[in-house]
């Protein structure tokens, strides 16, 4: 093979003539280009300029599509009780804003204060105690269905409680649980007060995936985000 320019003899495989330094056709194509740091005869073009520009600092010599996924931590039983301590008081402090106007509205109070231990109670006040004490329980449930499931199925994908430590809900694969779901874990949390001596709470501490026996059955994991 011989240059096009000056008519030099080229070993095989050569990509510049080393005359003149033209390029030789055939490896002049994208795949051919030297590395960097290769030395370019005199008078030969320049490589590409994404073939040649240097790394810069902190940046990984790979592309970023071959790089591993981000993955975020499994949060413990005792991270979980803290911000459950913190969802007990802001929801304390709600309910006894709303329930004791709520008792007043419904005869409770006025029950409680006719009530003396060495009379017969009068089942009137009987009646509008049990039926008041109904409706608190009632609120109670609801408030904290629609505490939790709300807040963990909303962008926070936490309570304050969890939100404060860094803490979200999410499903098997990380995702944002929907409010059904996260209603079903509120409700699995019943099922999950019934092992004795709080086993079922303390199973977040010691799971592989640090998952109570609520998050099991709503198929959710806690993490750190």
């Amino acid at each position: 093979m011989y240059c096009s320019k000056c008519g030099n003899l080229l070993a095989a495989g050569t990509a510049f003539c080393q005359v003149c330094g033209t390029p030789v056709p055939s490896a002049a194509a994208i795949g051919s280009v030297p590395a960097p740091g290769t030395p370019v005869p005199p008078g030969a073009p320049a490589p590409p300029a994404y073939a040649a520009a240097p790394a810069l600092p902190g940046q990984v010599g790979v592309s970023p599509h071959w790089l591993p996924t981000p993955t975020r931590t499994y949060a413990g039983f005792w991270l979980r009780f803290v911000a459950y301590l913190i969802d007990l008081m802001l929801l304390g402090v709600v309910f006894v804003a709303i329930c004791i106007p709520l008792a007043m509205a419904t005869g409770l109070g006025a029950a409680l204060r006719g009530f003396h231990p060495d009379r017969e109670p009068d089942p009137a006040m009987i009646f509008a105690f049990i039926s008041s004490m109904w409706i608190v329980i009632l609120v109670i449930v609801l408030g904290g269905w629609l505490y939790y499931a709300y807040c963990e199925s909303s962008e926070w994908q936490a309570t304050p409680g969890k939100k404060v430590l860094n803490l979200i809900v999410t499903d098997l694969n990380g995702n944002r649980i929907s409010f059904g779901r996260a209603s079903g874990r509120y409700f699995a949390k019943l099922i999950t007060k019934l092992i004795p001596f709080g086993i079922g709470f303390i199973m977040a501490g010691f799971t592989e995936r640090k998952q109570a026996l609520h998050d099991m059955i709503a198929s959710c994991l806690v993490l750190r985000s």
